[in-house]
């Protein structure tokens, strides 16, 4: 992004859509110096004002964002893309909004399509899950998803390929049929550093489904829209495992996309009782499931830093640095 070869380095500021992560991004920019920007709808604007570390609060919808482009960059800006931005702006506004990414922007387009996505974590080598073309050919149990960022919503389980026909029928949107994993999931948080040349395993949590988690007692179908999220942490003798994966990843997406991975990623994992791990998905940036220790910090952040600090934190300590050595290029797309 040429735009931030311009930028005065004394004046950054750190902006993300009001959404998902964007308390944790902009507290932690906050804390570290740097000046801060919420682009929020009008129904949430008002809340956002509230909070001391946001300096300011533009309103726009997602369909207009790139109308911002040149105020930001006059700004300073680098951006933050989450899960919102993902699901909302998708890879067509990634390419059109012209501000410097924190982020693998061509990564957006690959997480926009589930096949893409999938494709993406076998050339790296990382086991997945069985996939299936058709429901004729599906051996079930399965589970359906939809593309984009949406947080589960749509997705069902079937068991039997009658299910799949029905529940397909007329759909327009396009989806993947994965075999459904026996076992608990775990989604794990790690940070690809271009600056320290490494990948970090920073931390894990559940996900709090609707009424998968919730006390239905049978009386509804199974349904994955995330409502919350719950820490976790794994056992140690996964670790080395998870480290390899997530080094596998991001040497994955330099090759497909020929831009380093940069900042946070998440890889979607389902452990049996026999403690194999399978990759059934992974999130490019940020995820919400790092909110469960804003400002507490993560468990595995003290590994590195030998103290915790939680993953805006550490993003705002990636662009720092990158300030100080004159980098910002690097970490920035």
């Amino acid at each position: 992004m040429k735009a931030v070869k311009t930028y005065n380095a004394e004046r950054i500021t750190v902006a993300t859509l009001a959404s998902h992560t964007a308390l944790q991004i902009l507290r932690a920019a906050k804390h570290a110096g740097f000046r801060t920007l919420a682009i929020a709808s009008a129904s949430t604007s008002d809340f956002y004002r509230r909070f001391s570390f946001v300096d300011t609060v533009l309103t726009a919808s997602p369909r207009d964002i790139e109308r911002l482009a040149p105020d930001l960059v006059e700004r300073n800006t680098i951006f933050i893309p989450h899960g919102s931005f993902v699901e909302y702006c998708g890879p067509e506004k990634a390419q059109e909004f012209n501000v410097p990414f924190f982020g693998t922007r061509k990564l957006i387009a690959v997480e926009a399509s589930q096949s893409q996505k999938m494709q993406l974590l076998r050339e790296a080598g990382i086991s997945t899950p069985k996939e299936y073309w058709s429901a004729e050919e599906a051996e079930p149990p399965v589970i359906v998803k939809f593309q984009g960022a949406k947080g589960g919503k749509g997705y069902f389980i079937a068991k039997d390929k009658k299910t799949i026909q029905e529940k397909l029928r007329g759909t327009n949107e396009p989806y993947i049929i994965q075999e459904y994993l026996i076992g608990v999931p775990a989604y794990v948080h790690f940070f690809a550093s271009p600056l320290f040349d490494r990948v970090e395993l920073f931390g894990a949590d559940v996900r709090y489904e609707s009424n998968v988690d919730g006390r239905v007692l049978g009386l509804a179908e199974p349904s994955f829209t995330v409502v919350g999220n719950r820490p976790l942490v794994l056992r140690e003798s996964l670790l080395p495992k998870l480290v390899e994966y997530g080094e596998a990843f991001a040497k994955s997406v330099e090759k497909k996309t020929g831009q380093k991975m940069i900042g946070p990623f998440c890889l979607e994992t389902i452990i049996n009782e026999n403690i194999d791990v399978k990759v059934f998905e992974f999130s490019g940036r940020i995820v919400a499931g790092t909110n469960v220790y804003m400002g507490a910090g993560s468990p595995y952040s003290t590994l590195y830093f030998d103290k915790p600090i939680d993953m805006g934190e550490r993003i705002a300590l990636e662009i720092r640095e990158a300030v100080k050595k004159g980098l910002l290029e690097l970490v920035t797309t």
